[in-house]
C-alpha cells in the first residue's frame, strides 16, 4: 500500500511539474541568436503561392530589447504570399500573446502579423496591422485560404514599433493595437495550436518580443 501511494505521489509530483511548466510565460527576444542566421527554435512555413519567407535574426539599434530582432527580410512580390515562422515548442488553447513589429518596406503590403492556434501551414488565426492601409484586421486561415471576421481602423505609422496582443479564451478572441483593445470578436475554429509571426507578399518587417502565457 505504501508503494502504491509512493508511486500515486511522484506521478502527480510529475504531472503537476509538467502542468506548471507548461503554464509559465514564455518570451522570444532573439538576443541569443546569431546575427546573419535564422532564429533557433522556430519553422518557416509559407500558405498561398510564392517562397517561404527568409528570416534572419538582425542587430537593430532601437530594438525594444537587446539589439537582436528577427526580419523577414526576401521582397518577393506574389500577393498570395504569406510567409509565416512558428515557435516549434509550446502548444496554447486559452492564451495572452503578444509581438512587437515595425514595418520596413513594401509597395504591395507592409502587413506585421501575429499568428495563434497554428494547426499547419493552412489552419490558424492570424491578426495582422497593415502600415499602407491603417487598419488591424482578424483572419481564420482555413485550407491555405485567408478569411476576414472581424477589422477596425487604426494608424499604423511605418518604420515605427508597434505592440500587437491577443488574448483568446475559449471562443472569445481580443485584440489589441499600441495598448488598446479594437477588436472583440468570436470564433470557435480552432482550439488550441502554436504561436508565431506571419508576413505578407513584399513586405519587410522587424519582429521583437514574442511573449506568450496560457491563460
Amino acid at each position: 500500500m505504501y508503494l502504491r501511494r509512493s508511486v500515486f505521489a511522484m506521478a502527480l509530483s510529475i504531472a503537476l511539474t509538467a502542468l506548471v511548466a507548461f503554464a509559465q510565460p514564455k518570451t522570444f527576444n532573439f538576443d541569443a541568436d546569431a546575427a546573419g542566421k535564422a532564429p533557433a527554435g522556430f519553422t518557416s512555413y509559407s500558405t498561398g503561392g510564392g517562397p517561404a519567407g527568409k528570416w534572419v535574426v538582425t542587430e537593430i539599434d532601437g530594438a525594444p530589447s537587446g539589439k537582436h530582432v528577427v526580419v523577414q527580410t526576401d521582397a518577393d512580390s506574389t500577393d498570395t504570399r504569406f510567409p509565416v515562422l512558428i515557435a516549434d515548442s509550446g502548444e496554447y488553447s486559452d492564451l495572452d500573446v503578444s509581438m512587437k513589429a515595425k514595418s520596413i518596406s513594401g509597395k504591395i503590403d507592409q502587413g506585421m502579423g501575429l499568428v495563434f492556434r497554428f494547426r499547419d501551414p493552412k489552419s490558424y488565426y492570424i491578426v495582422r496591422a497593415n502600415a499602407l492601409e491603417d487598419n488591424l484586421r482578424l483572419y481564420r486561415m482555413v485550407d491555405g485560404k485567408r478569411l476576414q471576421f472581424a477589422s477596425a481602423n487604426v494608424k499604423v505609422p511605418a518604420n515605427q514599433w508597434h505592440t500587437i496582443r491577443v488574448v483568446a479564451k475559449g471562443d472569445h478572441i481580443t485584440c489589441w493595437f499600441d495598448g488598446k483593445q479594437l477588436i472583440d470578436s468570436h470564433d470557435k475554429t480552432y482550439t488550441t495550436g502554436k504561436i508565431g509571426l506571419w508576413t505578407k507578399a513584399d513586405g519587410v518587417i522587424a519582429f521583437d518580443d514574442l511573449n506568450v502565457s496560457q491563460q
